[in-house]
C-alpha cells in the first residue's frame, strides 16, 4: 500500500510540474482577452477535456499511434517548442495576441484546441510523461496514473474558470509584471524544448 501512496505522489508531483495549473493562468487570460465569462468557460472546458482525451489516448496505445504515423518525440519538441517559444513572445508584448480575432467565433473554438489543449496541456512533455509512467506498468499504476492525471486536469479546468477573480485578488498591476515573467520563462521554456529536440533529433550531447 505505501508503494501504491508513493507511486501516486510521484505522479501527481510530475504531472502537477508539467502542467502547473497556477502558471497557465496567464496564458489563458492573455489568450482570451475580449471574450464574455460564459465564452471563457466552454473554452476552458473544451481544452481539458481534449486535453485528457490526448493525453488518455497516449497513455493506452502512444507507442502504436507513434509507430503507425511515423512520429518521433524529437519532432514533437520542435514543433511544441516553436508553439510555446511564441506564445511566450506575444505574452511579452503589450498587445494581445495577433491571432485572437475578438468576434472570430471559429477561431475562438479553434483557440481550444491550439494552442490550449495542445501544446500548453497536453504537450510533448505532457505525453511523454505520462507514457514513461505507464512503460510495462501493471493495471493498478495505469489506473492510478489516469486518475491522478484526471485531477490535474480539474484542477487546471477551475484555475482557468476563476481565472479573473485570480487576477482581481493579486491585482491587475501584480498580474501583468506576473504575465510578462510567465511570458519569459514559457518563451525560454519553448526554446529549451526546441533545443532539446534537435539534441535528441541529431543525437547531440
Amino acid at each position: 500500500m505505501e508503494n501504491i501512496w508513493a507511486y501516486a505522489l510521484t505522479v501527481f508531483m510530475a504531472f502537477f510540474a508539467i502542467m502547473n495549473p497556477i502558471a497557465n493562468i496567464p496564458i489563458f487570460v492573455k489568450l482570451t482577452e475580449g471574450l464574455t465569462d460564459k465564452k471563457k468557460k466552454e473554452l476552458a472546458k473544451t481544452a481539458c477535456i481534449v486535453a485528457f482525451l490526448i493525453v488518455f489516448a497516449f497513455i493506452l496505445i502512444g507507442q502504436y499511434i507513434f509507430q503507425i504515423f511515423g512520429l518521433t518525440i524529437p519532432a514533437f519538441k520542435v514543433f511544441g517548442g516553436i508553439l510555446i517559444f511564441f506564445i511566450g513572445f506575444e505574452m511579452l508584448q503589450s498587445k494581445k495576441p495577433g491571432a485572437n480575432m475578438e468576434g472570430d467565433t471559429s477561431f475562438d473554438d479553434g483557440l481550444a484546441i491550439s494552442p490550449l489543449a495542445i501544446p500548453i496541456l497536453a504537450g510533448p512533455g505532457t505525453i511523454v510523461t505520462a507514457m514513461n509512467f505507464v512503460v510495462k506498468a501493471s493495471i493498478l499504476n495505469l489506473g492510478i496514473t489516469i486518475f491522478i492525471f484526471a485531477i490535474i486536469v480539474l484542477m487546471t479546468y477551475y484555475a482557468f474558470i476563476y481565472s479573473g477573480y485570480i487576477v482581481r485578488f493579486v491585482g491587475d498591476k501584480r498580474f501583468v509584471i506576473v504575465g510578462k515573467i510567465m511570458g519569459l520563462i514559457i518563451g525560454v521554456l519553448g526554446a529549451n524544448m526546441l533545443i532539446q529536440g534537435i539534441k535528441l533529433a541529431f543525437n547531440l550531447n
